[in-house]
């Protein structure tokens, strides 16, 4: 059976989040994207946990149900400690197989950290006693460094992460199955990484309301639905079909940039200026697209033997939102939105929906962005320093660069 799974999100309980990121506008959304497989995200925090226990019922071996969807119980630490001398700070993705193996990790990280104060919680331990501590919990949890090379919180990341895994777990290097991507970069920029062939890439959205679930997702085919059919696809990458992703450029840490004096800045650039903002002369935010360039062996566009495939989509709102020149929350573009959810049956329906399909249901203007939009001749102002990247349809209406035009992955 054929399963979209995003396993990367945030419940109501997390800072930042939708008050709607309850079970039930989870649920909801999940059916208007097409996704049958969520992660609960958050079980370590007591209240959300209680509410877990509440409402999913068994769906069986180490899944559960709400409101016709799947759910994996899934949560997203913090870890902040100190190696070499250097502040460290590192988000990891942890998969449970049953509330009981749940309740026994959560006794043992209340040690390191208040569980209570947030759906992602800090622990302050090292990230490698945290894959310790979980194996000694149960080896069927899968420990999974989330958005990899995000500056601040990434495993890779420019601001506190390490080089390798190898650096980070030393000898348990080879128990990490699986790395997440992150919005900012996609399996080809991961690909450019040698040491990161023994590792599957999986892509989620990372999402803090129920709108933005699987702008990043996983295509599964498994024999059953079941904790251990998805692990083992994601481990084995047999069963493991393709990953659903965001184009790097639109993730809002793909290039070096400062947010403050609206500069945006490819890395050849940025070495140019010493790092530092041509403006105002601060040190910029290295991008991830910097960090990949700087720790790849390998040039792009090679594909390891037994690479997972991958499609660069595009959001269904964020098309109609630049197609209609309306921004996406208006009500014309909700209205257009759900008329097409409605027709197709959901928003994966609808993205990949043939062209003579999409013809039926809209106009031409539009069905060519969707089908443009997932054929990659698209045109962005990439991301950076915490501002998500601007889609353009055509390269006359991209926004004018702050430094010196843009450049691609393939002039590194």
């Amino acid at each position: 059976m054929r399963i979209i799974a995003d396993l990367h999100l945030h419940s109501k309980y997390s800072r930042a989040t939708s008050p709607r990121s309850d079970l039930a506008g989870l649920a909801e959304w999940a059916r208007i994207k097409g996704v049958g497989l969520l992660g609960t995200g958050d079980f370590t925090h007591p209240k959300w946990l209680k509410e877990l226990k509440k409402w999913l019922k068994p769906a069986g071996d180490g899944l559960f149900q709400h409101q016709g969807i799947d759910f994996m119980l899934t949560s997203e630490v913090s870890n902040i400690f100190e190696v070499g001398g250097k502040t460290r700070k590192v988000h990891t993705l942890l998969l449970a197989p049953s509330f009981e193996v749940v309740e026994q990790l959560n006794n043992q990280l209340s040690g390191y950290g208040d569980l209570k104060e947030d759906g992602r919680p800090i622990l302050m331990m090292d990230v490698a006693e945290l894959l310790d501590i979980t194996e000694s919990v149960s080896r069927e949890i899968m420990f999974i460094p989330a958005h990899l090379w995000t500056p601040w919180f990434g495993l890779f990341g420019s601001k506190g992460g390490f080089d390798s895994l190898k650096e980070a777990f030393g000898k348990k290097a080879s128990h990490i199955q699986a790395v997440e991507t992150g919005l900012s970069s996609d399996p080809e920029m991961n690909w450019m990484l040698s040491s990161l062939d023994s590792v599957s890439l999986v892509s989620n959205s990372d999402a803090h309301s129920p709108q933005k679930i699987a702008r990043e997702a996983n295509l599964f085919d498994v024999p059953e639905a079941t904790f251990g059919a998805v692990t083992r696809a994601i481990e084995t990458r047999e069963g493991f079909l393709k990953t659903y992703e965001f184009y790097p450029e639109e993730g809002k840490y793909h290039w070096d940039g400062h947010r403050k004096c609206g500069v945006w800045i490819d890395p050849q650039k940025t070495l140019e200026h010493g790092g530092r903002c041509p403006r105002c002369g601060k040190l910029l935010t290295l991008g991830v697209m910097h960090r990949v360039v700087a720790l790849a062996d390998r040039k792009i566009g090679y594909v390891p033997e037994g690479a997972v495939s991958y499609t660069s989509l595009v959001p269904l709102s964020t098309i109609i939102s630049v197609v209609r020149g309306r921004g996406e929350q208006t009500k014309t573009v909700q209205d257009e939105y759900f008329k097409l959810i409605n027709y197709f049956g959901s928003e994966f329906a609808a993205l990949e929906a043939s062209r003579e399909s999409l013809s039926l249901a809209m106009d031409r203007v539009l069905a060519d962005a969707i089908v443009n939009a997932r054929e990659g001749k698209v045109y962005w102002r990439p991301g950076y320093d915490g501002v998500f990247g601007e889609l353009s349809f055509s390269r006359t209406e991209q926004p004018a660069y702050s430094v010196e035009g843009q450049k691609s992955l393939m002039d590194f």
